[in-house]
C-alpha cells in the first residue's frame, strides 16, 4: 500500500546482531497461543452491530502499531521501519467455501474502517489479487473450534517478518467470554517481551471498549 518507511542503519542499530542470529535460523518465525478477555469487547459489537471479525482486526491492528518491533521488516537487503501497518485478511466465500485474501488499509477509527473492511470483501472477486504486502499484517479467523494451540504453513522464506495473527471460537467461563488467540512473529525484530507488551496493550483496549 505505498506506506512510508525508514531504512536502519544496521551499523548502529542496537538489535543488529539478534537480527542476523536469528535471520540465519532454519525456523526463524515462532508462534505464541494464549485466552483474551473479550467479555467488554463483545458487548460494544453487539451494542454497534458491528461485524466482530473486523472490530477485532481493527483493534489488533491498532494495539500491534504502537509496539514499533512489530513494524520491522526485511526489504531487498535492508532493514526497514514502516510508519504504519495495514491489514490483509482472510474472507471466506459463502458459496465456494474457499476464502480469499483480502488487503483494506487501516483507518483512525473503528467504524470507518468495518465499513471499508466490509465493502472490499463484499465486492472482491478474486481469491488472489497479490501476495500480502510487506507493510501488512496478516489475519486469520477460525471461528469455527477454540484450541490452545495453532501452527502455519511454512513458506522457507526466512526473511518473511509479517505478523500473522488468528483466533478461534469464543467461549464462555466464570461469566467472562474467552478467545483463544495466537500471534506469529519473527524473531530478527520480536522478542517475547514485545509480545508481552502486545498482549497487554491489547487487553486493555478490549477491555475500555
Amino acid at each position: 500500500m505505498e506506506t512510508s518507511y525508514q531504512v536502519i542503519d544496521r551499523k548502529t542499530w542496537k538489535r543488529n546482531m539478534h537480527c542476523q542470529i536469528f535471520q540465519n535460523s532454519l525456523e526463524p518465525q515462532y508462534c505464541i497461543s494464549l485466552e483474551l478477555d473479550i467479555t467488554n469487547f463483545l458487548k460494544m459489537v453487539k451494542k454497534n452491530s458491528y461485524s466482530f471479525t473486523f472490530a477485532f482486526i481493527y483493534a489488533v491492528c491498532k494495539c500491534a502499531n504502537e509496539i514499533e518491533e512489530f513494524r520491522y521488516r526485511f526489504l531487498d537487503d535492508e532493514v526497514v521501519l514502516y510508519d504504519t501497518i495495514h491489514t490483509s485478511f482472510t474472507y471466506l466465500d459463502a458459496e465456494t467455501e474457499l476464502f480469499k485474501f483480502v488487503s483494506v488499509p487501516m483507518q483512525e477509527d473503528m467504524e470507518t474502517y468495518i465499513k471499508a473492511a466490509e465493502e472490499k470483501a463484499k465486492s472482491q472477486k478474486e481469491y488472489f489479487v497479490t501476495p500480502p504486502a510487506n507493510d501488512e499484517f496478516s489475519f486469520s479467523p477460525l471461528p469455527w473450534i477454540s484450541y490452545t494451540h495453532i501452527s502455519h504453513t511454512i513458506s522457507g522464506n526466512r526473511t518473511n517478518s509479517t505478523p500473522l495473527f488468528d483466533w478461534g471460537k469464543f467461549f464462555e467461563r466464570e461469566s467472562k467470554i474467552v478467545l483463544p488467540f495466537s500471534v506469529q512473529v519473527h524473531h530478527s525484530f520480536v522478542d517475547g517481551i514485545h509480545v508481552g507488551r502486545f498482549v497487554e496493550k491489547l487487553q486493555d483496549y478490549l477491555n475500555k471498549c
